[in-house]
Formats: C-alpha cells, structure tokens, sequence
C-alpha cells in the first residue's frame, strides 16, 4: 500500500478551504454566531495544516539545526494566534484553558488514537524509549513550573497582584529558558529532546522556498482573521449552547488548532512509524507548557491584559493526572491498542467532567 500523505491529501484540503469564503459569507449575512462558530473553526483546520506543510517545506532548504529551530517555533503558530487574539478580547480564562487543553490533548487524545490505530493494524509497537523517558522528564518539570505559581498565589495575593504577577514572570523566564536549553541539548546531540522529528521528505511537498513562504504568510493571515472571528463569537455561542467557556477553551479549540497536527501523528502509527507519533505527541506538549504559555505571559503585558500563571483546581487535576498517565504508558518503550484505549478514556472522562461543569 503507498505511503499517504500525512494531512496533505490535496482535495480534503482544498475542499476545506471554501469554508473560509463561506466564514466571511456568514458574517456578512449575519448568520447566528453558532453558524459563524462552526464554519470559522473548520476553515481553521487547514489553514493550520497549510503552515505546518509550508514551515516543514521551508526547513528543507536549510541545515537540520535550523530546521528544527523552525519547526520548534511555528509548530504551534496556529493555537499561537487563536490565543493572542483571546488575550486581546480579555478572555484570559479561555487562553489558560486552551493551554490545559493542548496538553491534555497532545499526551491523552493524540498519543490514544496513535496507540488505537498502531495497534490495531500491527498489533504492540515499541519506540525509543531513552527519548520518551526524557521527554517526559522535561514534561514534568514544565507541568511543576506550571503548579508552583498556582498554589502559591494563594498566600501571596490575589491573582492581579503585583506579587503574583511577578512570580508568573519569573517562572515564564526559567520555562523559556528551559526550552532554550532544549533546543540547544538536541542541536548537539542530534536528538530530539524538545523537537520533534520532521516530516521524511519524500512525503513533503515539491515546493520552492518563495512558494513555501507564500503560503506559510497567506495561511497566517487567514488564521489571524479567522481567530478575530472565532473570539469574537465566543460569548454568544456560550450563552447559546449553555456550555462554559472554559468547556470550548479546554476541548474545542486545542482540537480545531492541531487537528492536522493530530491527524499526522495518527498517520504515522498507521504506517507503523510509532516513535514519530510519540515524539509529535510529547514535543507538541512541550512545546505548549514551556514555549507557548510562558510566551503568551510576556505578550499579555503588551497587550494590555496580563496573564498570570495561575490555573483552577480542574485544570491542575486535569494536568497532573493526564501527566501521570501518559509518562506511566509510555515508560516502557511500547504500546498497545488497549493502551491507547485507556488514553483515550481518561480523555473522555476529564471532558464529559469539564462539559458538565456550570456555566
């Protein structure tokens, strides 16, 4: 059976675009903010697929090194700018949300269907566990940094004080740091610590680095309007559908930014390549909690709407018990479709919690 292209298979993609021009045909008919809802998260999807595609195309004219450092800084471009543009809209719950949810998502949802999937079509795979093991140890280290400014905060002050406010700038710049050192271990050692494998080229697109340029500004600036429209919605569609906004912070958002990211891990275990499911699906979590969250804390000030570090009871239980799970799996270098299974169960549960939660 040939190879499949990993979240590139041209028609689904083109199909999904005109859901963009239909996004635009919504707002200005005024369609309900559900209706707009829907169609500016599907238009999402391949937009972030087509800067993933164009940024893995790009690292191919240049060094491993700076390939790496590439794919590192805009593997997440899309979640990125969803966020930001949250921040500018003062929904800061719905970014800390959407943080908790990336993560959840990568090492409980991702790595699930990867396992489900590998599983099923080979039966147990096994994948490098010395990386696996240090990937996670950099996981638990960024998931502590995330814990600290939270349980401290309660005798330091208040979550806008300007006590607590400094802590969670202060653990922004060691967890930067971390990832800095990160990459730099990996361009060394030749290893993948913090980045994950890219794409093999033989399924990469034949593009030409201004085509692949063209494509990676032309889908960014898609993904910056379509996240304009997306918060602006927000709060209708809550009021609407009566879930919380944290339920489409936690869930819905981290899946619309990575599906095609999720869809390639998936791939990848299909065609019995497991140690790159893992690697997308661990380094995408790092990603998250060591680069994009202290990230958003630094932009947070420009933006007029600081964000501090500070997460709910449900999103640390959440974090710590899909940490636990997902490095428990993973420690012995194998998996299994039941393994899978239990991954996704414990999504399950966690979601069916936060959806019913008031709001």
């Amino acid at each position: 059976m040939k190879a499949i292209k990993p979240f590139l298979l041209q028609n689904p993609l083109v199909f999904l675009l005109l859901f963009a021009p239909l996004t635009l045909a919504a707002e200005l008919l005024h369609w309900s903010a559900l209706a707009i809802f829907i169609l500016a998260c599907i238009a999402i999807i391949p937009m972030a697929a087509y800067i993933g595609e164009a940024t893995e195309s790009l690292a191919r004219f240049t060094s491993p090194r700076i390939g790496g450092l590439l794919n590192a800084t805009l593997g997440n471009a899309a979640e990125l700018i969803i966020t930001i543009t949250a921040i500018r809209a003062g929904l800061l719950e719905l970014v800390k949300a959407s943080i908790t949810g990336s993560i959840l998502g990568n090492l409980l949802l991702v790595m699930g269907f990867a396992f489900i999937v590998g599983g099923a079509k080979h039966g147990r795979q096994t994948f490098d566990r010395q990386n696996t093991n240090r990937n996670a140890i950099l996981l638990i280290l960024a998931v502590l940094a995330m814990l600290i400014p939270s349980l401290f905060s309660h005798s330091i002050g208040p979550d806008t004080s300007p006590k607590v406010e400094g802590l969670s700038l202060g653990v922004a710049a060691v967890m930067i740091i971390l990832y800095a050192l990160g990459l730099l271990d990996a361009a060394k050692s030749g290893d993948t610590p913090v980045t994950h494998e890219p794409t093999p080229r033989s399924i990469l697109p034949k593009w030409s680095k201004a085509t692949s340029f063209a494509i990676l500004v032309l889908a960014t600036l898609g993904i910056v309007w379509l996240s304009e429209v997306l918060v602006g919605v927000v709060e209708p569609v809550v009021a609407s559908l009566g879930v919380s906004e944290f339920f489409l912070g936690i869930i819905l958002i981290p899946i619309i930014g990575n599906a095609a990211e999720h869809l390639v891990a998936v791939q990848f275990a299909y065609q019995n390549k497991i140690t790159l499911s893992v690697e997308i699906s661990l380094s995408s979590s790092l990603q998250i909690s060591l680069l994009v969250a202290p990230l958003l804390v630094f932009l947070s000030l420009l933006l007029g709407h600081p964000l501090t570090l500070v997460f709910n009871t449900f999103e640390l239980l959440a974090l710590v018990a899909g940490v636990i799970v997902a490095v428990l799996v993973s420690a012995d270098g194998e998996s299994s479709w039941l393994e899978g299974a239990a991954l996704v169960g414990v999504y399950s549960i966690l979601g069916l919690a936060f959806f019913l939660l008031p709001v």
